[in-house]
């Protein structure tokens, strides 16, 4: 009987020295190269869908946050940037209106995450001293402030500026190193301007 033919491959990517294997444990030893995969390429394969897995992964994650907004969730409707400003700016004229000692003006930006995590701490000086100082937002990324940003010389976020009921600015907090040093910043400025009866109390 004629012997099949043998086949021929072009290139043999197993190692030589494991051809022994092949010889015991199969039948086809004269044909060392086989359609497997080496364990080379099949390294490169399985590192190659970790990776993917993994970046697959990641972009899911950060496509499913929520892009981040300045006092947001709160059930206050989203304006859009002009009428923002012109909210912000009727806000600042009537604070400037009511006759009080001063006004608390903070300049935030809606990407600056320190300015939101100060909201709850501007509330509740709000309300601690509402007989005497009024607090008004002002978005420093909205062209409507400005003049203001000019005016004040505002070169960062947060800043606090304490102007009396004339719109004249009194003082205003340094370069915000952390949160709390914003905090003493405010603190400070409010005893500059605060009723005596205020600090006897």
């Amino acid at each position: 009987m004629n012997s099949p033919p043998k086949h021929h491959s072009l290139f043999c990517l197993k190692w030589p020295w494991l051809d022994h294997q092949y010889q015991n444990n199969s039948k086809n030893h004269h044909n060392p190269c086989t359609l497997d995969t080496p364990w080379l390429f099949k390294s490169l394969t399985n590192f190659g869908t970790v990776a993917l897995n993994l970046i697959n992964s990641t972009v899911s994650q950060n496509s499913s946050r929520v892009p981040f907004q300045f006092n947001q969730g709160q059930g206050r409707e989203i304006l859009g940037s002009e009428k923002q400003g012109e909210a912000e700016q009727r806000a600042f004229a009537a604070a400037l209106a009511t006759g009080k000692e001063a006004t608390l003006v903070e300049f935030y930006s809606p990407k600056c995450r320190l300015c939101n995590s100060l909201l709850p701490f501007v509330m509740e000086m709000e309300n601690r001293n509402s007989d005497w100082l009024s607090i008004v937002m002002a978005d420093a990324e909205n062209d409507t402030w400005l003049p203001e940003l000019l005016h004040y010389d505002i070169k960062y976020v947060p800043c606090f500026v304490l102007v009396d009921k004339n719109g004249k600015a009194l003082s205003k907090t340094g370069v915000p190193n952390s949160r709390l040093h914003v905090i003493a910043g405010v603190s400070h400025l409010l005893k500059i301007k605060r009723p005596r009866e205020a600090l006897r109390e």
